[in-house]
This record gives structure tokens, C-alpha cells and sequence, in this order.
């Protein structure tokens, strides 16, 4: 009955605990945070996290993940990631340039080595001028061809234990009749 109670009481303490962990990190104030250049795609975008925002001189590692590729510094890829180093006043300012058909949300996460403060930022690219929507040009109808199938993952699951039951039933009559061919034989 102890162990029970004990058991009991860490798993109530462990639930307790567990917000903590998740409040440990700073957060960078919103109004700390500034998104200026150009979100037409193929443009450079500039995202300043104000002073205060990390330990001064800190590693900051930030990341970027989107719809395509987006090249922070030299590196395009689908989620990029780059250390910088922050001022002397806790200042960190990452340009990230958008792909040229980039299209969508990107979001910019910037996480303090030492201090583990996190900042954010949404970037929403839109179209250069002149660039025509997928499909828009030539005989298609603007939509994506139908890849799929139409059979359900349930259906699928009732099909595949239908034969698994057949096959051990199988296995069953087979077993039986060889049981009674002995007893006949005997």
C-alpha cells in the first residue's frame, strides 16, 4: 500500500513539474522582434531581433522552415539552420532570402545557446509581378492530378484480416484432417 501511495504521489509531482520544464526557456517579446525588406519571392527579408533578446555576445541558432527552398547565408534547403553571434546589447539580425517560386508561410526561429531564449518570426512570401499561379498558363486546370486511391485505411485493415483469418483456418482444417487420417489409419 506505501509503494502505491509513493507511486502515486511521484506521478502527481512529476504532472506538477512538467509546465516547469516547459517555462524554463525566455521567450523574446514580440515587440522586440521586426520584419522589414521585401516577402516577394526571390526577395531578402530582414528580421531584427532587438536589443535585449539574447546574452550579449551569445551564439544564437536560427532556423527557417517553409513551403520550399530558402537560402539563409549560402545554405538553401527546406529548413535551414545557422548560428550567429549577437551584439554586445543582445541583438541578432538574420536576412533570409526567399526562393524564387516560394509561396507560403516560412517561419524564423531563433533560439539563445546560453541564455535559451527563443524568438519567432512569419514571413509570408508572395508572388513576383508578372509570375502566372501554377496551372494558370496552358491547357491544365489549376489543380493537382489525383495521386490516390478511394479504398479506406479500414477497409484495407478488414481486407488484410480477412486473409489472415483464411490463411489460419487453413492451417486449422489441414491440422485436423491429418489428426483424423492417423486416427482412421490406426
Amino acid at each position: 500500500m506505501k509503494k502505491l501511495i509513493a507511486a502515486v504521489v511521484l506521478a502527481g509531482a512529476a504532472l506538477i513539474a512538467t509546465p516547469a520544464a516547459a517555462n524554463a526557456a525566455g521567450y523574446v517579446p514580440t515587440s522586440n522582434v521586426s520584419v522589414s525588406g521585401s516577402s516577394v519571392a526571390g526577395g531578402t527579408t530582414v528580421i531584427n531581433f532587438g536589443p535585449g533578446s539574447f546574452v550579449g555576445n551569445e551564439t544564437v541558432n536560427i532556423s527557417v522552415t517553409g513551403a520550399g527552398a530558402v537560402t539563409l547565408g549560402a545554405l538553401p534547403t527546406t529548413t535551414v539552420s545557422k548560428a550567429y553571434t549577437a551584439s554586445a546589447t543582445g541583438a541578432v539580425t538574420p536576412r533570409i532570402t526567399l526562393p524564387v517560386g516560394a509561396s507560403g508561410t516560412y517561419t524564423l526561429t531563433a533560439t539563445g545557446a546560453t541564455s535559451g531564449n527563443v524568438g519567432t518570426a512569419a514571413v509570408t512570401a508572395t508572388p513576383a509581378a508578372g509570375a502566372a499561379a501554377v496551372g494558370a498558363a496552358g491547357s491544365g486546370t489549376g489543380s493537382l492530378a489525383f495521386t490516390g486511391g478511394t479504398i479506406s485505411a479500414l477497409a484495407l485493415w478488414v481486407g488484410g484480416g480477412a486473409v489472415v483469418l483464411g490463411g489460419g483456418l487453413l492451417v486449422v482444417r489441414g491440422s485436423v484432417r491429418r489428426q483424423r487420417d492417423g486416427q482412421i489409419a490406426a
